[in-house]
Protein backbone atom coordinates (compact mmCIF):
# COMPACT_ATOMS: atom_id res chain seq x y z
CA UNK A 1 0.00 0.00 0.00
CA UNK A 2 1.08 3.04 -1.07
CA UNK A 3 2.09 5.71 1.89
CA UNK A 4 -0.28 8.43 0.02
CA UNK A 5 -3.30 5.35 0.34
CA UNK A 6 -2.87 5.01 4.08
CA UNK A 7 -2.87 9.06 4.46
CA UNK A 8 -6.04 8.90 3.28
CA UNK A 9 -7.09 5.56 5.60
CA UNK A 10 -5.47 7.73 8.53
CA UNK A 11 -7.24 10.73 7.39
CA UNK A 12 -10.47 9.43 6.97
CA UNK A 13 -10.18 7.65 10.33
CA UNK A 14 -9.75 10.30 11.88
CA UNK A 15 -12.59 12.92 10.22
CA UNK A 16 -15.20 10.08 10.92
CA UNK A 17 -14.37 9.94 14.64
CA UNK A 18 -13.99 13.79 15.26
CA UNK A 19 -17.71 13.54 13.33
CA UNK A 20 -18.98 11.02 16.00
CA UNK A 21 -19.53 8.14 13.39
CA UNK A 22 -17.35 5.26 14.96
CA UNK A 23 -19.16 2.93 12.36
CA UNK A 24 -17.90 4.77 9.81
CA UNK A 25 -14.60 4.86 10.82
CA UNK A 26 -14.61 1.07 11.85
CA UNK A 27 -15.02 0.30 7.84
CA UNK A 28 -12.80 2.76 7.07
CA UNK A 29 -10.06 0.59 8.85
CA UNK A 30 -10.91 -2.86 8.76
CA UNK A 31 -11.45 -2.47 4.41
CA UNK A 32 -8.01 -0.63 4.38
CA UNK A 33 -6.35 -2.20 6.66
CA UNK A 34 -8.03 -5.62 6.43
CA UNK A 35 -6.21 -6.91 3.37
CA UNK A 36 -2.99 -6.48 4.92
CA UNK A 37 -4.04 -7.90 8.59
CA UNK A 38 -5.35 -10.89 6.86
CA UNK A 39 -2.45 -11.61 5.25
CA UNK A 40 0.19 -10.96 8.17
CA UNK A 41 -2.25 -13.26 10.23
CA UNK A 42 -2.29 -15.86 7.43
CA UNK A 43 1.79 -16.06 7.84
CA UNK A 44 1.73 -15.40 10.92
CA UNK A 45 -0.19 -19.11 12.01
CA UNK A 46 0.29 -21.23 9.22
CA UNK A 47 -3.09 -21.88 9.01
CA UNK A 48 -5.99 -20.49 7.00
CA UNK A 49 -9.03 -21.33 9.08
CA UNK A 50 -7.70 -20.22 12.48
CA UNK A 51 -6.56 -16.86 10.54
CA UNK A 52 -10.11 -15.92 9.44
CA UNK A 53 -10.74 -17.21 13.08
CA UNK A 54 -8.79 -13.97 14.15
CA UNK A 55 -9.78 -11.90 11.67
CA UNK A 56 -13.55 -12.43 11.97
CA UNK A 57 -12.39 -11.55 15.34
CA UNK A 58 -10.37 -8.55 14.68
CA UNK A 59 -13.12 -7.61 12.74
CA UNK A 60 -15.67 -7.21 15.35
CA UNK A 61 -13.05 -5.68 17.95
CA UNK A 62 -12.74 -2.69 15.41
CA UNK A 63 -16.07 -2.23 15.77
CA UNK A 64 -16.39 -2.73 19.45
CA UNK A 65 -13.55 -0.40 20.48
CA UNK A 66 -12.95 2.56 17.68
CA UNK A 67 -14.77 5.02 19.48
CA UNK A 68 -11.65 4.24 22.17
CA UNK A 69 -9.41 5.00 19.85
CA UNK A 70 -6.94 8.19 21.26
CA UNK A 71 -4.65 8.99 18.17
CA UNK A 72 -1.67 7.38 20.13
CA UNK A 73 -0.44 6.06 16.95
CA UNK A 74 -1.58 6.04 13.42
CA UNK A 75 -5.02 4.13 13.19
CA UNK A 76 -3.27 1.39 11.44
CA UNK A 77 -0.33 0.74 14.26
CA UNK A 78 -4.13 0.52 16.52
CA UNK A 79 -5.65 -2.20 13.70
CA UNK A 80 -2.49 -4.67 14.10
CA UNK A 81 -2.33 -4.24 18.08
CA UNK A 82 -6.08 -4.98 17.90
CA UNK A 83 -5.21 -8.24 15.31
CA UNK A 84 -1.89 -9.44 17.74
CA UNK A 85 -4.68 -9.24 21.24
CA UNK A 86 -7.23 -11.14 19.05
CA UNK A 87 -4.63 -13.74 18.05
CA UNK A 88 -3.79 -14.27 21.49
CA UNK A 89 -6.83 -14.49 23.05
CA UNK A 90 -8.11 -17.52 20.15
CA UNK A 91 -4.89 -19.20 21.05
CA UNK A 92 -5.56 -19.49 24.55
CA UNK A 93 -9.47 -19.98 24.13
CA UNK A 94 -10.80 -23.34 24.12
CA UNK A 95 -11.87 -25.19 20.87
CA UNK A 96 -15.28 -24.83 20.97
CA UNK A 97 -15.62 -20.43 21.50
CA UNK A 98 -13.13 -20.22 19.05
CA UNK A 99 -16.17 -22.09 16.86
CA UNK A 100 -19.09 -19.53 18.15
CA UNK A 101 -20.69 -18.48 15.12
CA UNK A 102 -20.95 -14.48 14.94
CA UNK A 103 -24.31 -12.86 14.87
CA UNK A 104 -24.58 -10.81 11.58
CA UNK A 105 -23.17 -7.23 11.99
CA UNK A 106 -21.27 -4.49 10.24
CA UNK A 107 -18.17 -6.53 11.44
CA UNK A 108 -18.89 -9.63 9.62
CA UNK A 109 -19.99 -7.79 6.30
CA UNK A 110 -17.42 -6.13 6.06
CA UNK A 111 -14.93 -9.11 7.44
CA UNK A 112 -16.36 -11.37 4.67
CA UNK A 113 -15.65 -8.47 2.28
CA UNK A 114 -12.16 -8.58 2.67
CA UNK A 115 -11.56 -12.06 3.03
CA UNK A 116 -13.45 -12.46 -0.53
CA UNK A 117 -10.95 -9.70 -1.99
CA UNK A 118 -7.66 -11.26 -0.12
CA UNK A 119 -7.52 -14.77 -0.42
CA UNK A 120 -6.94 -15.47 -4.02
CA UNK A 121 -4.16 -12.87 -3.96
CA UNK A 122 -2.89 -14.52 -0.71
CA UNK A 123 -3.15 -18.10 -2.23
CA UNK A 124 -0.96 -16.65 -5.39
CA UNK A 125 1.63 -14.94 -3.25
CA UNK A 126 2.34 -18.50 -0.83
CA UNK A 127 3.86 -19.65 -3.92
CA UNK A 128 7.24 -18.22 -3.35
CA UNK A 129 9.95 -20.49 -3.19
CA UNK A 130 11.57 -18.98 0.41
CA UNK A 131 7.50 -20.23 1.47
CA UNK A 132 9.08 -23.80 2.92
CA UNK A 133 12.09 -21.28 5.37
CA UNK A 134 9.53 -19.02 6.71
CA UNK A 135 6.96 -22.03 7.65
CA UNK A 136 10.06 -23.12 9.89
CA UNK A 137 10.04 -20.00 12.04
CA UNK A 138 8.25 -19.29 15.15
CA UNK A 139 4.84 -17.22 14.78
CA UNK A 140 6.45 -14.53 16.43
CA UNK A 141 9.52 -14.58 14.04
CA UNK A 142 7.06 -14.74 11.20
CA UNK A 143 4.97 -11.82 12.88
CA UNK A 144 8.15 -9.86 13.19
CA UNK A 145 9.47 -10.74 9.63
CA UNK A 146 6.26 -9.69 7.97
CA UNK A 147 5.43 -6.36 9.67
CA UNK A 148 9.25 -4.93 9.49
CA UNK A 149 9.84 -6.16 5.90
CA UNK A 150 6.51 -7.08 4.14
CA UNK A 151 4.30 -3.46 5.82
CA UNK A 152 7.45 -1.38 6.67
CA UNK A 153 6.23 -0.73 10.17
CA UNK A 154 8.45 1.40 12.11
CA UNK A 155 10.16 -0.43 14.90
CA UNK A 156 8.33 1.24 17.82
CA UNK A 157 5.03 1.03 15.70
CA UNK A 158 6.47 -3.26 16.16
CA UNK A 159 7.26 -2.42 19.81
CA UNK A 160 3.05 -1.69 20.48
CA UNK A 161 1.74 -4.14 18.02
CA UNK A 162 3.78 -6.67 19.57
CA UNK A 163 3.36 -5.54 23.35
CA UNK A 164 2.19 -8.77 25.80
CA UNK A 165 0.71 -6.50 28.32
CA UNK A 166 -1.43 -3.78 26.85
CA UNK A 167 -0.23 0.03 25.76
CA UNK A 168 3.08 0.47 27.04
CA UNK A 169 4.82 3.55 27.96
CA UNK A 170 7.07 5.70 25.73
CA UNK A 171 10.48 4.22 27.78
CA UNK A 172 9.09 1.07 27.57
CA UNK A 173 8.33 1.14 23.52
CA UNK A 174 12.16 2.40 23.16
CA UNK A 175 13.80 -0.05 24.98
CA UNK A 176 11.02 -2.86 23.28
CA UNK A 177 11.66 -1.46 19.99
CA UNK A 178 15.56 -1.56 20.69
CA UNK A 179 15.42 -5.48 21.62
CA UNK A 180 13.48 -6.33 18.67
CA UNK A 181 15.82 -4.66 16.20
CA UNK A 182 18.20 -7.07 17.64
CA UNK A 183 16.18 -9.96 17.29
CA UNK A 184 15.44 -8.87 13.97
CA UNK A 185 18.90 -8.48 13.15
CA UNK A 186 19.84 -11.97 14.43
CA UNK A 187 16.68 -13.64 12.31
CA UNK A 188 17.86 -11.90 8.95
CA UNK A 189 21.18 -13.32 9.09
CA UNK A 190 20.04 -17.17 9.94
CA UNK A 191 17.32 -16.69 7.09
CA UNK A 192 20.26 -15.30 4.94
CA UNK A 193 22.38 -18.61 5.56
CA UNK A 194 19.64 -21.17 5.43
CA UNK A 195 18.85 -19.15 2.04
CA UNK A 196 22.37 -19.46 1.03
CA UNK A 197 22.42 -23.31 2.40
CA UNK A 198 18.88 -24.24 0.25
CA UNK A 199 20.66 -22.44 -3.25
CA UNK A 200 18.32 -19.66 -3.25
CA UNK A 201 20.46 -16.76 -2.82
CA UNK A 202 24.46 -16.72 -3.39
Amino acid sequence: MHQQDRQAIEERVRDRLAAGDAAAAAEAIVLGYGPEVLGWLRVSVRDEHEAADMFSAFSEEVCRSVGRFRGDSSARTWAYAVARNCQRRLWAAPRRQREAPLTPSLASRLEVQVRTETLPYLRTEAKDRLEAIRDSMSAEDRSLLVLRLDRGLAWEEIARVLAEDGAPEAEGVRRRAAALRKRFQRLKEALRERARAEGLVE
